[in-house]
């Protein structure tokens, strides 16, 4: 069997995570039993929601057990099968976590797909056609449900949930406006994925200000929104909400390290009459199907052109793991393995 490196987590952190928190591993995949498949994982996605994990405290999943392969979904290719339902050569996406290979029960529901890289990029399936972009799809249609003329806004717009929600909105006609940091992020939300605006919040001190340039960017309101950051963006979408809004809540990257996050103007739910919702999409498998559909189409014709940074070899994954919580990534972050 070949070597195999892993990266567990080792401590967990006090406030802000770091790269002591990690530990990188070498040794060898056991053998194959029956129905087990070996997978040589070529990109391992990194997302968000691994910080929360990382604590010990309750969240919406449970946490990252201490001196255990870090979680996270990874594509790949099978180079060993004991299972009659796949063999050598098929590329296939899971949960492999931070590793190089991983031996995977091929009879588990869930835990091994196979996907066709005819008009999809392997790497496209661990973002614009895989979690993220599920997860973009469910916050749109299940819970802000727009029309058409309808205006929606999104926090973290360059990022991979953020650039499939602006391409699945556009496609029902609606006007679509999104939050992100940075000229360079703004400049290709707007110009290669088609938002019709985007606004820099790095450019406001306070979320009035930045509620001012929404006010110039939905000069209609906001009838929708998705949250990915909470905090002062949250704060400023809510002022420039019409009634009957709906907010879907996806993630609050401004409160992973550990401190509290507070809303200025609470009042607003009732006086908007808003409805805001938290979700999980692994809690919505029933939807996978259709959203994936949608979403490989998008990027088939070229409707969505989603950016990646990638990071090179398994070790870069910590360092990686933490520039994407600061927003250092520019589309999906990925690791390539091979």
């Amino acid at each position: 069997m070949p070597e195999n490196q892993q990266i567990v987590l080792d401590n967990r952190p006090a406030s802000e995570a770091t790269t002591d928190n990690f530990k990188l591993l070498h040794n060898q995949p056991p053998a194959l039993k029956d129905n087990q498949v070996l997978v040589r994982h070529h990109y391992l996605s990194l997302d968000p929601y691994m910080r929360g994990r990382m604590n010990e405290s309750k969240s919406y999943a449970v946490p990252q057990p201490l001196g255990e392969v870090m979680i996270g979904g990874t594509v790949g290719e099978v180079v060993e099968s004991r299972h009659p339902k796949f063999n050598p050569g098929d590329k296939v996406v899971g949960m492999g976590g931070w590793q190089l290979y991983s031996v995977v029960d091929g009879n588990a529901p869930g835990l091994l797909r196979r996907v066709d890289t005819t008009h999809v990029p392997l790497s496209h399936y661990l973002g614009a056609v895989g979690m993220p972009g599920v997860t973009a799809w469910y916050g749109l249609v299940k819970i802000i449900n727009p029309k058409a003329g309808d205006t929606v806004t999104v926090s973290a717009a360059s990022g991979a949930v953020g650039s499939a929600y602006g391409a699945l909105a556009k496609a029902r006609g609606c006007r679509v406006v999104g939050i992100a940091g940075g000229k360079d992020k703004c400049d290709y939300v707007v110009n290669e994925l088609g938002f019709d605006a985007c606004i820099d919040y790095k450019e406001h001190k306070d979320y009035v200000s930045l509620s001012k340039a929404l006010r110039e960017a939905c000069p209609n309101g906001i009838d929708g929104h998705f949250e990915n950051v909470g905090g002062m963006v949250l704060d400023a979408v809510m002022l420039r909400t019409n009634a009957f809004a709906r907010i879907a809540v996806c993630g609050m990257i401004a409160g992973y390290d550990g401190a509290p996050i507070g809303m200025t103007n609470p009042a607003l739910i009732l006086v908007n009459r808003l409805r805001v919702e938290g979700f999980i999409v692994s809690e919505h498998m029933e939807v996978w199907p259709e959203a994936l559909h949608e979403l490989g189409t998008l990027v088939g014709t070229g409707k969505l052109r989603p950016r990646e940074s990638v990071a090179e070899g398994l070790a870069a994954a910590p360092e990686a793991f933490l520039g994407l919580l600061k927003g250092k990534n520019f589309g999906k972050q990925l690791v390539k393995l091979i």
